[in-house]
């Protein structure tokens, strides 16, 4: 089996694929300051409750340079395994018409494939997490650009840490656009903040592009804000997982 893992800003998400199926997943706080021995042993039990089943092969993507190599230190001793790590060198079977392709968050690349391989025509990818973050892949397979911005969970901190009045509220959908009080009106000014502006930033890359883009979503914070929204047609919280899966196989075999 393969075990992908995601290496985020917030957490480290695992995937345990047969084949093209992702049949378990598991979420760990990312925190910069764990080791390997960490990691294995939180691993190692979860891999003991379903069986032990044999790894045959790790992918790793990763944002967070200092957990890179923890990440690829414990699948060497504690799976036996040499991680397939993306990044330069590795084929993605995507062009890359960025201006430095290494400045190309690996997360980005790989949720770009992961949507291209589902809709196989012009897509932009959608990821609401630490940060918001806007991918955009043409009919032809290629990787065009992007644009990041602040994500749900910052903005929501920002508000309450840089406004003496404004508190900490539950990140959950008002009732109503307009808040008859404080509360409510946070709520509503981020979520269907932030929802406008994931509508808004669709329709000017579609304007930009194709206007028959496909819209993908994937990311912590899309199951509240897609719902939100008028453009997103696709939801897929698993998307950097399957896109890794993909890469690995391009690069390994099935």
């Amino acid at each position: 089996m393969l075990l992908a893992i995601d290496v985020g800003n917030t957490h480290i998400v695992f995937g345990l694929y047969q084949g093209k199926h992702l049949r378990h997943h598991w979420r760990l706080r990312s925190n910069r300051a764990t080791t390997a021995d960490e990691v294995g042993v939180f691993l190692g039990r979860l891999l003991r409750g379903i069986g032990n089943p044999s790894i045959s092969g790790v992918a790793i993507s990763s944002v967070v340079p200092p957990l890179t190599q923890v990440l690829v230190e414990m699948s060497q001793q504690y799976l036996k395994q040499a991680a397939l790590v993306v990044g330069p060198g590795v084929t993605t079977g995507m062009p890359i018409l960025y201006d430095d392709p290494r400045q190309l968050g690996t997360d980005r690349l790989v949720n770009a494939i992961a949507a291209y391989e589902r809709t196989k025509g012009p897509t932009i990818v959608v990821d609401c997490g630490t940060a918001t973050k806007f991918e955009y892949v043409n009919g032809a397979g290629e990787y065009l650009g992007g644009a990041i911005a602040p994500g749900l969970g910052i903005a929501s901190d920002a508000l309450s840490e840089r406004a003496a009045r404004l508190h900490r509220v539950e990140l959950v959908r008002p009732p109503k656009v307009l808040g008859r009080n404080t509360i409510h009106s946070i709520q509503s000014g981020l979520i269907y903040g932030y929802a406008s502006m994931l509508d808004g930033m669709v329709a000017r890359i579609r304007r930009e592009h194709d206007a028959k883009a496909r819209v993908v979503a994937t990311g912590g914070f899309s199951t509240l804000l897609v719902p939100a929204t008028e453009s997103i047609e696709i939801v897929d919280e698993f998307l950097t997982l399957d896109g890794l899966r993909l890469i690995y196989e391009r690069n390994i075999g099935q």
